[in-house]
């Protein structure tokens, strides 16, 4: 009972009524989203499903007819197409849940039992769906992109994102030109202590994110900004343009040192060759 007590502490004021119930109910309000959550899930990976199971019998009838092992190797075929006719069907299904759905996510801090947190819970729920399911499959594709913008993630002209990695694409903003590497990590929110902050993230023109750094909520990247490699930006940071920023959690680096780095990396280098 304290630990909910602080939480609602933290909470703003209730909306209504119903508000006010979930908060009060907050573990069993809790567990019926997690029903929903699920139900919801089961009707959207049927819909994307549907096209898949009704080719499904009809090419691997065509495939028995044929002679010697042609009968295994075109059911192989089948099978596999049938499994892309499912994610492209699901990278459909899912902007569409999420349009029709209450998934307007805005900015919040407060507690994690409220109805202010439903559409950012609605809206991750049904992207994860896509996100462990097909979305490596297209990452580095206009697939991919589309699906992105699809969800309200704004992307600008000619931006390279070669990550999956990427929660509440509706709060996040990619300039022009600007480039993720390999498995960077960015999403707008973070929490802790019973407190749940959602805030907007946005990576300036031509800024390049280097493979597998953190980004999280409430971070501004200015344009021509670089991100070195497994770095972690923290809530709040504020990187300038053309800025070099690295480690953990990552700070600014200014132009001698990072010569200097790149030379100690280059002595090495050599003295290992």
């Amino acid at each position: 009972m304290t630990s909910f007590a602080a939480d609602q502490s933290k909470n703003p004021p209730p909306k209504n009524w119903l508000d006010q119930l979930l908060r009060r109910f907050s573990r069993i309000a809790y567990g019926l989203a997690v029903l929903l959550m699920y139900t919801l899930a089961s009707t959207a990976l049927g819909l994307a499903l549907a096209p898949a199971l009704w080719l499904w019998p009809l090419l691997k009838g065509w495939a028995s007819h044929q002679a010697g092992p042609l009968p295994w190797i075109l059911s192989g075929f089948a099978l596999a197409f049938c499994f892309f006719l499912f994610g492209l069907a699901l990278l459909v299904v899912i902007p569409v849940y999420n349009w029709v759905l209450p998934t307007r996510v805005k900015p919040f801090k407060g507690g994690y039992y409220t109805l202010h947190a439903l559409p950012w819970f609605l809206h991750n729920g049904l992207f994860y769906l896509v996100r462990f399911t097909f979305l490596p499959f297209v990452t580095l594709t206009p697939f991919g992109v589309w699906f992105l913008k699809a969800m309200g993630m704004k992307i600008g002209r000619h931006a390279f994102i070669n990550t999956e990695y990427i929660s509440d694409p509706q709060l996040i903003t990619i300039g022009d030109d600007a480039a993720l590497g390999g498995s960077v990590r960015i999403f707008a929110h973070y929490g802790g202590g019973g407190n749940l902050v959602i805030a907007p993230v946005t990576v300036g023109h031509r800024a390049t994110l280097g493979l597998a750094c953190c980004v999280m909520g409430d971070v501004i990247i200015g344009d021509d900004a670089t991100i070195l490699p497994e770095s972690v930006l923290l809530p709040g940071s504020r990187v300038g343009a053309g800025e070099t920023w690295g480690g953990v959690p990552a700070r600014k680096i200014d132009r001698k040192e990072l010569d200097r780095i790149k030379a100690e990396i280059r002595g090495m280098a050599e003295t290992l060759g």
